[in-house]
């Protein structure tokens, strides 16, 4: 069932759970996703980059997330586009039937952020969409998104991340309906050289000052050590590096309410792992669907992993009671195209 964000954070915010905020780029790692939703009952936010654009064709990545709505309509989905940074985009993502867009103006000035975040909820609240933005810096590197230089990150952290009281100034000047917030976390798959520990102190001074906002992880992949070993062991050469752990993420949803956490690096991580292996272990093998099919089994796995420390499994028919009670109004998720394809409302 397609929906907003909104309905999954009304009952994460308090609830002790979180919503995973999964990035697909086809078709196999979107299917590992939503069977693996499917089976625990999980609510699910299914993000689109600009790469992710670039690389499938939106087209095909709509129609995929369309089949994933009728094939399983007890799971709700909610469409998002991650990182956004410009209103052509906003609006692209909008017609292309999101039902959420985040706006990162985190790399402006503080003034030009408010500016283009506000554009941007005034855009996508006109047309049923609900919009994240974001506030603070994140280190690391992951597509288009390039962060501060990871070892000057993990040596003066503490400048970097969000103020609580400018985030409440944040708020409540753009209209925003959850914020991504700087709390010790880093993009890509090379993270910190030392565990990183999360700021929980920070994100209690920011529910704080943002009462009822809800709050998004990025940058929380774990970086599996396992699964970086297992890339090596069969000719990758991923370098040494900390991800999250997943007890602090976990710590984070539960005990201190973030909303939504972000995942991306980890499942490309064990969808490589497995084809590697496969290679390495079947040389001859030349059949696509004999090495994307066990990343996908492997994808799907670990995606339950997460649901399980976010705290979500049996959350969905939850959601979607939610939904129906309050009753929020259905935006046109996928508007007529020239081909006059996919209209739901």
């Amino acid at each position: 069932m397609l929906m907003t964000s909104k309905p999954m954070f009304d009952l994460a915010y308090d609830g002790g759970f979180g919503i995973g905020g999964f990035n697909v780029n086809n078709m196999e790692m979107t299917q590992g996703i939503i069977e693996a939703c499917a089976e625990l009952r999980s609510p699910v936010i299914l993000q689109i980059s600009k790469g992710a654009r670039a690389y499938a064709n939106i087209r095909f990545l709509k129609h995929i997330i369309d089949a994933c709505v009728e094939e399983y309509p007890q799971v709700p989905i909610c469409i998002h586009c991650d990182h956004g940074d410009t209103m052509p985009l906003m609006q692209q993502c909008i017609d292309d039937g999101y039902t959420s867009v985040m706006m990162d103006g985190s790399h402006h000035p503080y003034e030009q952020n408010i500016d283009i975040t506000r554009q941007a909820v005034e855009l996508a609240h006109a047309n049923g969409v609900v919009v994240e933005g974001e506030l603070g810096k994140l280190g690391g590197i992951e597509e288009d998104v390039v962060g501060l230089d990871a070892e000057e990150y993990e040596k003066n952290i503490e400048q970097f991340l969000t103020d609580p009281e400018q985030a409440a100034d944040f708020a409540q000047r753009t209209g925003i309906d959850s914020l991504a917030v700087a709390i010790g976390t880093s993009h890509g798959a090379f993270k910190f050289k030392n565990e990183p520990k999360l700021a929980f102190d920070r994100i209690e001074a920011i529910m704080k000052t943002c009462p009822g906002l809800p709050l998004v992880m990025h940058g929380s992949s774990s970086v599996p050590k396992a699964v970086a070993a297992k890339i090596n062991e069969f000719g990758g050469r991923m370098k040494d590096s900390m991800g999250v752990p997943e007890e602090q993420i976990a710590m984070a949803v539960r005990k201190y309410g973030v909303c939504k956490v972000n995942v991306d690096t980890d499942y490309r991580m064990i969808m490589t792992a497995t084809i590697r292996e496969v290679f390495a272990k079947n040389p001859e093998e030349f059949d696509p669907r004999k090495y994307l099919g066990p990343a996908r089994d492997a994808m799907r796995e670990m995606c339950k992993q997460k649901l399980e420390m976010l705290n979500c499994v049996g959350k969905a028919d939850e959601v979607i009671a939610h939904w129906k009670k309050e009753g929020e109004p259905m935006p046109l998720f996928y508007k007529k195209d020239k081909t006059g394809l996919s209209l739901h409302q």
